[in-house]
């Protein structure tokens, strides 16, 4: 699937997004983060929040690269697993569909270091909305 994604969007350069490595047209996406010390607690952990983010932006650009551009994922549940501390550095998040439906699909992901050690997991449950309708009612609650 070719789909062009603007890295410099404001979202993305917060998230440290460094490059999307794969989107493929069977549900499945490859990202990889730039975690940076601003991101971290106590100790150069990893706040958990950048983590599940992470994860979920893997699984949403899966179930676009599934989907099409027409839709947007959003989030009605997301489970997150910690296993191991994300530190400062280079990180790889990927997603990937588990079960695919017409409105509602069900994605799995998980966070691994460059030696390919799995620092957390993620499920989520996805509605694929219609990203016109979408945009429309954003446009209308900003007014």
């Amino acid at each position: 699937m070719t789909q062009a994604f603007d890295l410099q969007d404001p979202l993305y350069k917060m998230m440290g997004l460094a490059r999307i490595v794969v989107m493929n047209p069977e549900g499945r996406a490859t990202l990889e983060y730039h975690a940076r010390e601003e991101m971290c607690h106590s100790g150069g952990v990893v706040q958990g929040g950048f983590i599940s983010g992470w994860i979920d932006a893997a699984m949403a650009h899966a179930a676009i690269a599934r989907n099409g551009p027409d839709i947007t994922p959003m989030s009605l549940e997301l489970k997150v697993s910690f296993f191991a501390p994300a530190r400062p550095g280079l990180v790889i998040a990927e997603g990937w569909v588990e079960r695919h439906g017409k409105r509602t699909s069900f994605y799995e992901g998980h966070l691994k270091s460059p030696e390919g050690t799995v620092l957390a997991k993620a499920t989520s449950t996805i509605l694929l909305a219609d990203r016109a309708r979408v945009e429309d009612a954003s446009k209308k609650a900003r007014g």
